[in-house]
């Protein structure tokens, strides 16, 4: 069920939501936190989407917060517009869409706080371009947890170097999300005899990956290693990580990924594996930021220590970092 509230308030928003449950018998029971969207007006689908596929999982209410960047949205009336979403629009949460024009759009904090759900953690989540200061945004201030997407942004290498000098407890970015996978596979090889020190790593990934940098920041720490950062142009695999090579006494171990979804795994003494290695989804994603709503102590490390200690990317096709 949608209903529509054109030119409303925070306040007869919470009246229409306390009506739908009182009439349908939409309850806000087992709700377990407050997820709030900043989007630009146009673009809140795809979040929504993937929120409602989310709260399968987690049960939660989602604010999306829409307004306009465009120079002439400021000369624009103020108004506040909503729309409510539940049952089967709305997958296992409740969505409430406020989309704010003109001035209304300038103070984001007051356009939630009285709908959020009471006692209950706050999560926000820019899909998009984020703040320069998450923490210290409107939103961010009122959160527990930060959600950003440095892939996302206009210059993806610069969106995570601001988060590296930005980073408070609670911040994280999908650009370390998607690489769970990564890790897990890379833990378990050298969870495997021979039990051999890593003597070098090579990491390869596109000119504006930042979960490639991540990564090699990740390995340079965990390994204590000298890692080289190899920016692949022109690649048949554009984006993302394309390879990672472990450098022992026994041989090289190679996890490469040519494909979307398909990686390559060769070690020596050892027959190639394929193995499943997808590209997460912003649904994926989001449930597995949900699924901690304490601070990633070890994303800290990486972003505050890690990242400085890798050499930047920009204008150079291989680049080494020391310990």
């Amino acid at each position: 069920m949608i209903v529509e509230l054109p030119n409303t308030t925070s306040a007869k928003i919470s009246k229409a939501l306390v009506r739908i449950r009182e009439d349908g018998g939409a309850v806000a029971l087992g709700r377990v936190l407050t997820l709030i969207i900043a989007t630009e007006l146009g673009n809140e689908e795809e979040a929504i989407a993937a929120a409602n596929d989310a709260s399968r999982e987690h049960p939660m209410r989602v604010l999306v917060v829409s307004t306009s960047t465009a120079a002439s949205a400021s000369e624009e009336d103020a108004r506040v517009d909503a729309q409510i979403r539940v049952g089967g629009d709305a997958g296992a949460s409740e969505v409430i869409v406020v989309t704010a024009y003109g001035d209304a759009a300038l103070d984001q904090e007051s356009l939630v706080t009285g709908l959020l759900l009471p006692d209950a953690p706050v999560v926000a989540w820019w899909p998009g371009e984020a703040p320069r200061n998450a923490s210290q945004s409107p939103l961010g201030r009122i959160a527990q947890r930060r959600i950003t997407d440095a892939a996302a942004s206009a210059s993806p290498l610069n969106a995570m170097h601001q988060m590296c000098d930005t980073y408070v407890p609670g911040d994280t970015d999908f650009a370390w999300t998607r690489l769970t996978l990564w890790r897990a596979q890379l833990a378990a090889v050298l969870d495997q005899p021979p039990y051999e020190s890593i003597s070098a790593v090579t990491v390869s990934g596109a000119a504006d990956s930042p979960s490639t940098q991540l990564l090699a920041a990740w390995l340079q720490m965990q390994l204590e290693v000298p890692v080289t950062l190899t920016v692949v142009e022109g690649s048949p695999v554009p984006t993302g990580i394309h390879a990672v090579t472990l450098e022992r006494a026994s041989g090289t171990i190679r996890l490469e990924r040519n494909v979307a979804s398909i990686a390559t795994l060769t070690q020596p003494g050892q027959p190639v594996h394929d193995i499943s290695l997808p590209r997460r989804s912003l649904r994926d994603c989001l449930a597995e930021e949900l699924r901690r709503l304490d601070p990633d102590s070890l994303f800290g490390e990486v972003v505050r220590r890690g990242v400085s200690a890798m050499a930047p990317t920009h204008n150079t096709s291989t680049m080494k970092a020391t310990k």
